[in-house]
């Protein structure tokens, strides 16, 4: 099967590179799947696990936020955070997700951002998933 060579690249460095056969992202839209050969597009990624699957077998990066730029021959994933399994201090993310179910179900709706708790939610749940701790 043909490959596209994909890269995941944060302020801080790149996290991922490699050769796949397919590239899973999920947009602001909803799942965008690509492959080699496929057009060109610009689309903004929303917090969730980047997949790429090769010989059968699928590896994740746990990405918030950022952009997905998509050419024919290669596939760059540009986000604001991104982590390999493990890169994930599980710990961590057990205590985040804890913090962020506590503040989404307070009865002081007005003293906690509701839209910063979700997210910190999302953020925390999709770095255990990526982890397989979840």
């Amino acid at each position: 099967m043909q490959t596209v060579q994909v890269s995941v690249v944060t302020p801080d460095g790149a996290v991922y590179e490699d050769n796949v056969e397919l590239v899973i992202v999920k947009t602001v839209e909803g799942e965008l799947g690509v492959k080699a050969k496929h057009i060109p597009l610009v689309a903004p990624l929303t917090t969730g696990a980047a997949r790429f699957q090769k010989e059968g077998t699928e590896e994740q990066v746990a990405v918030s936020g950022g952009f997905i730029e998509v050419r024919p021959d290669k596939v760059t994933i540009l986000a604001e955070v991104a982590e390999r399994p493990d890169q994930i201090d599980v710990e961590r993310a057990r205590v985040a997700k804890q913090r962020a179910e506590k503040r989404t179900q307070s009865e002081n709706q007005e003293l906690v951002n509701t839209a910063r708790a979700k997210a910190a939610l999302l953020r925390a749940t999709t770095r255990l998933r990526v982890a397989g701790k979840e």
